[in-house]
């Protein structure tokens, strides 16, 4: 019959799930299909190429026993979907991670690496490369619990599913967006394995569990002033000079918004990624437009594309309504999108439920129940309805360069899956 896992088999399961398997699991997955699994989040930017990590994902599912899936909107960009049937089928869990990475810019930044940030290098209690926060350690850990179920012949109750999506990094579009919107994919309860860990590299530390997500948009503020010579500055409106005006108040500006029960490590803001100006081959000329580019982070429901450009529009022209030959244009992005925010997950709901016993269970403390600034697919399934949440062990604010993961923290968190699988979809013994 169905129940809860016994202390025997608990006990199987989680001593299959070591440091050494995660490490090599980990590794392994890192350099998969790298560098091209690289995705930047700027829409002029080319999209990525998952399809070796893609591949090497679902034969490793297959090996675990599940009916394995490709599903592919854009060539070069498989999602992998695995299922494994219950006795039942009465529920079903899915755990969800992505496929892509964040491009690396600056490899001679990574000495922690040996230069080479798609080769992992452990350090003490430390892996580092490209993909170990974000999301490819969270993706060993999800699929080494997995694996210690099947290893140890675990019979589920409910259906568990497995969907690992491409195109994250640009907020779903090839990849959470196409698999709920198009093909329908809808269980119960999601958990995505991505950064909820607190704590940094030593010391006392944790795992959220985040059950709501910021939203988040682009948007660029077009200064417009006047063109001239270098040799007389006095006569002109150096847009340059005119953003930098600009900047302190959009540092500081306060969005519309209603407070939402959980609110996010930021309020609504703008974070300022970019400033663009000047002609190449007019060196001699101060330019007539300025661009400046912001992502608005911490966006609460209620929240819209046209509230968001409204209130930087407004603070632009308050510090320009003086000026005659100044303008300022504010604006989305072309080709970016708005993430709206997301309403939490009950905690008294599953996946909540179990995830906040487990975790208490191996931590001996409750875990802390927030909202997350940074997107995820979570975002996506939320808004198909799912009861979806976010927990893993990558650091919640990870390093730019030289990426690292905690190596205790991935192997708890593949132990607290295992177990959190077994008690929401029940087990026959």
């Amino acid at each position: 019959m169905q129940q809860g896992p016994s202390t025997e088999l608990v006990k199987r399961v989680i001593d299959r799930i070591t440091e050494e398997r995660w490490v090599t699991l980990a590794s392994e997955l890192i350099k998969a299909g790298q560098p091209l699994a690289g995705n930047a989040l700027d829409p002029d930017m080319p999209g990525a190429q998952e399809e070796a990590i893609a591949y090497k994902v679902a034969g490793k599912l297959e090996a675990m026993g599940q009916t394995v899936t490709l599903h592919e909107k854009t060539r070069h960009r498989p999602n992998v979907l695995g299922r494994k049937n219950g006795f039942h089928n009465e529920i079903s869990l899915m755990i969800n991670d992505h496929l892509d990475t964040y491009p690396v810019v600056e490899p001679e930044k990574w000495d922690m690496t040996d230069f080479d940030p798609y080769i992992a290098k452990r350090h003490g209690d430390l892996l580092y490369a490209r993909g170990t926060s974000d999301t490819r350690g969270n993706l060993a850990a999800a699929l080494l619990a997995v694996q210690a179920l099947h290893e140890e012949n675990v019979e589920l109750g409910g259906e568990l599913l497995c969907c690992f999506t491409v195109d994250e990094e640009r907020d779903g579009t090839d990849g959470s967006i196409y698999m709920t919107e198009e093909l329908g994919l809808n269980p119960n309860y999601s958990i995505t394995a991505e950064p909820t860990a607190w704590g940094g590299s030593s010391g006392v530390w944790g795992m959220n569990i985040s059950t709501a997500n910021s939203g988040h948009c682009m948007v660029e503020i077009e200064v417009d002033g006047s063109k001239g010579h270098i040799w007389r500055p006095d006569i002109i409106e150096n847009p340059i000079l005119q953003a930098a005006r600009l900047l302190p108040e959009i540092e500081t500006m306060t969005f519309e918004h209603v407070p939402a029960e959980f609110m996010g490590h930021t309020p609504p803001c703008c974070s300022v990624v970019r400033i663009r100006s000047g002609l190449e081959g007019e060196m001699q000329f101060s330019p007539d437009r300025c661009t400046i580019t912001v992502a608005v982070v911490g966006i609460v429901p209620g929240m819209t594309i046209e509230s968001v450009v409204n209130d930087i529009q407004t603070t632009a022209d308050a510090v320009f309504r003086d000026s005659n030959e100044v303008r300022a244009n504010a604006r989305q992005v072309p080709g970016s999108l708005f993430v709206p925010g997301t309403e939490p997950v009950p905690d008294n709901e599953e996946p909540c439920v179990s995830l906040r016993a487990v975790y208490t269970e191996m931590m001996g403390e409750e875990p802390r129940i927030n909202r997350k600034n940074a997107f995820n697919d979570t975002i996506r399934f939320r808004q198909a309805g799912i009861n979806a949440v976010t927990f893993g062990p990558g650091e919640d604010g990870w390093a730019a360069d030289n990426e690292w993961i905690s190596i205790p923290k991935s192997v708890m968190a593949a132990k607290i899956y295992a177990m959190t699988i077994m008690r929401i979809l029940g087990v026959k013994e």
